[in-house]
């Protein structure tokens, strides 16, 4: 099949990626055009890189990652533009000492002047019922609290696609519902790596990663039950075999 940029918001066309002597990724297609899409994997299977590379991050050693037929490695400015990353640790992408400057800091990194990026900002704080945290510092949050402000921030500069690398990890299960409950009523398409099953079972599509390579890639009916079945035959391995 000939891929082009019209068949997916974000399409991989045989990509290659290595990481000094270890080769990630080799000669990986792939289209990606549901709304809601679920990256599942052992840690070290490549959910992270595969993230990095959607965006610009990172850019693939051969191959193309087109974002709605914008080549992430030709003109990675415009394609962190359609794709906003939230990174698992908010502590990896809070930067500023105030919510308030933290939202702001996108606005301003785009041209907008002081004045106008604080508007926007309170407008986008206001938007996803976070007005009262307008002059908090970050460190007065919870980790859920800056978990979400680390959304809000990248989805008030309205991306087209939202990334997220395991967004709920260390979270109690009040503040992921909660967090849940914030992205379902997004409008952005939305990429994310996690190992919460629960989460991962509310979307439209589901690509398992294993060592590098994608083992199954489909509705989560199918893809979810396989991952459990292997994870279990796994432990059982590791019982007989320590």
């Amino acid at each position: 099949m000939t891929l082009t940029s019209v068949d997916a918001a974000i399409l991989f066309d045989h990509v290659t990626f290595a990481r000094g002597p270890e080769r990630l990724f080799s000669d990986l297609s792939l289209c990606l055009s549901e709304r809601r899409i679920g990256l599942l994997g052992d840690n070290g299977a490549g959910k992270s890189t595969f993230l990095r590379l959607t965006n610009g991050l990172l850019a693939p050693h051969s191959g193309r990652v087109l974002v709605d037929g914008i080549d992430t490695a030709l003109d990675s400015a415009a394609a962190m533009r359609k794709v906003g990353f939230v990174f698992q640790n908010p502590d990896h992408q809070i930067v500023f000492p105030t919510v308030l400057e933290e939202v702001a800091f996108g606005f301003r990194a785009r041209g907008s002047s002081a004045a106008h990026s604080c508007e926007q900002a309170i407008r986008a704080l206001a938007q996803h019922g976070c007005a009262h945290w307008k002059d908090a510092g970050v460190h007065e949050l919870s980790d859920g609290q800056r978990q979400r402000l680390c959304i809000v921030s990248v989805v008030a500069l309205e991306p087209d696609i939202l990334v997220m690398d395991e967004p709920f990890a260390s979270l109690d299960l009040p503040t992921r519902l909660g967090l849940s409950n914030m992205l379902a009523t997004l409008p952005q398409r939305m990429l994310i790596a996690s190992h919460d099953l629960d989460l991962l079972a509310g979307l439209d599509r589901v690509i398992w990663l294993q060592d590098g390579a994608i083992r199954e890639d489909g509705p989560p009916t199918d893809v979810l039950p396989q991952y459990k079945e292997a994870a279990i035959a796994n432990r059982r391995h590791e019982d007989f075999f320590p």
